[in-house]
């Protein structure tokens, strides 16, 4: 039996593969998770006025499965949905403003683009549809043990094409056209990745899915669901940074020693197996690993740093064309590509506790947005966006992968029983992405244990699923 496992970092990742392990192969397992800045990761809330706010992983797809279960078995609450319109702009006008008639805005889109509205949808509806049989396969216990083989179960190979090619060309090639591409496309690629239409086409079908479907976000802000899941499992949280992980063997079987340092000073524990969530990549860890036969390289590819400012303060209206402020009817803004854009999206945010009669601000009240962009803003770009403003808060962080930056998909398994789980945000960055990769590495560490090998990257799933049924 498996009795010591240690899971390296407290983000969303690293919580779910913790209760997912746990799950599997049952709560005799020690279980130790190292976290270093706090659990949540990159879900975090900022706090304005006493009140908090999200200040990124802001939003979950309604077919998040694993998230609604997360919600679920912890008893969470969804929060309240506070209406707001949208909008794209160019840096000069609005190309596409949404208004509170749905017809309204589907004629708009229709009048503008025509039928790509069409085949945008249809594209990204099958996409998801085939991405959906995930469920399924994770239900009957099936695993895999490269991002390709999995994405391969999927949608054949070319769901595996779609992470070596860009959204703009899949788009491009079902009839799309290159202004809707331009106008569209590119603002919500903005918004959500901070890229351009060359992210990969199955990250940017990821990213799309969520801005056309319907989404939902945690009462109380999306970081408990870590913090809720880590309880639930009763993980042993160990306040440190993993500096490396070397290999020993005992009795014919791997055991890894991992390495770290705290506020005690440095240390060292062993254990039959270890999950890495944290990304593997020079800018991000500096991470060895001793005497591995042979050696674990580094990853290639980059990370794109992102900047969000969350800004207590009055919109500059006329900026946007609309020089009575009481009249500016957008909470979203959305950026095309150009060149003097200074910002990627800005939105008037709703705290992470929301009461009954919570109602959001009024144009020209002071409100709270958050300010997505590429760098820092100056002095001059926040005048340019607030006629006045009483705080700005900024993180800065390494954010998502530069999606143009790799060729080929990063490995699951690194070793017997050491698995990596950071390398699914390649094939797309999302909370569910993230919950489907920790399921995925839970299921392939419990079959590989067990040498159930009939559990692993099986061919044509699809029909052994419905016969099992």
């Amino acid at each position: 039996p498996l009795s010591a496992a240690a899971v390296v970092g407290a983000g969303l990742g690293g919580s779910a593969v913790a209760y997912f392990l746990q799950q599997h192969f049952g709560p005799q397992v020690q279980l130790d998770v190292y976290e270093v800045a706090g659990v949540g990761g990159r879900l975090a809330t900022v706090t304005v006025n006493k009140q908090q706010y999200e200040s990124r992983g802001a939003s979950i797809h309604a077919l998040s499965l694993h998230m609604q279960d997360f919600v679920k078995i912890l008893g969470l609450k969804h929060r309240r949905e506070v209406a707001g319109k949208s909008a794209i702009f160019s840096g000069e006008h609005f190309v596409l403003e949404e208004t509170d008639w749905y017809l309204l805005n589907l004629f708009r889109l229709w009048w503008h683009y025509g039928i790509s509205f069409l085949r945008l949808q249809m594209w990204v509806e099958e996409v998801m549809e085939k991405f959906m049989r995930i469920y399924k396969y994770q239900v009957h216990g099936y695993a895999f043990s490269s991002l390709e083989e999995l994405l391969r179960s999927l949608g054949g190979d070319a769901f595996v094409n779609m992470t070596q090619r860009s959204v703009a060309e899949s788009l491009l090639e079902v009839g799309v056209t290159q202004r809707f591409v331009d106008d569209v496309i590119a603002a919500v690629l903005r918004s959500s990745y901070g890229q351009s239409v060359l992210v990969p086409a199955f990250a940017g079908a990821m990213s799309l899915a969520g801005a056309q479907g319907s989404t939902w976000a945690v009462e109380g802000g999306n970081k408990l669901v870590c913090s809720g899941l880590l309880k639930l499992t009763k993980a042993n949280i160990i306040p440190a940074r993993v500096t490396g992980i070397s290999l020993h063997s005992s009795e014919g079987r791997a055991l890894y020693e991992v390495h770290y340092e705290g506020s005690e000073g440095q240390g060292s524990a062993f254990y039959d197996m270890v999950v890495v969530t944290t990304p593997l990549h020079p800018s991000r860890s500096n991470f060895t690993f001793k005497n591995f036969e042979p050696p674990i390289a580094n990853f290639p590819g980059a990370f794109q740093p992102s900047v969000t400012s969350v800004v207590h303060g009055y919109l500059n209206s006329s900026y946007f064309g609309f020089p009575d402020p009481k009249l500016f009817p957008f909470a979203s803004i959305l950026t095309t590509d150009t060149p003097d854009l200074f910002f990627n999206a800005m939105d008037n945010i709703c705290p992470v506790n929301i009461s009954a009669a919570f109602r959001r601000k009024q144009p020209q009240e002071a409100a709270v947005w958050r300010v997505l962009s590429q760098q820092p803003l100056d002095k001059q770009q926040l005048k340019t966006l607030f006629r006045s403003y009483y705080s700005v808060q900024v993180t800065e962080w390494q954010a998502y992968p530069r999606y143009d930056a790799a060729k080929s998909l990063p490995p699951i398994v690194l070793h017997e029983n050491l698995f990596y789980l950071s390398g699914v945000e390649w094939v797309a960055s999302s909370m569910e992405m993230i919950a489907v990769a920790a399921k995925n590495v839970a299921l392939l560490a419990y079959n590989r244990w067990h040498q159930d090998l009939e559990k692993i990257d099986q061919k044509d799933l699809m029909h052994k699923v419905k016969t099992e049924l």
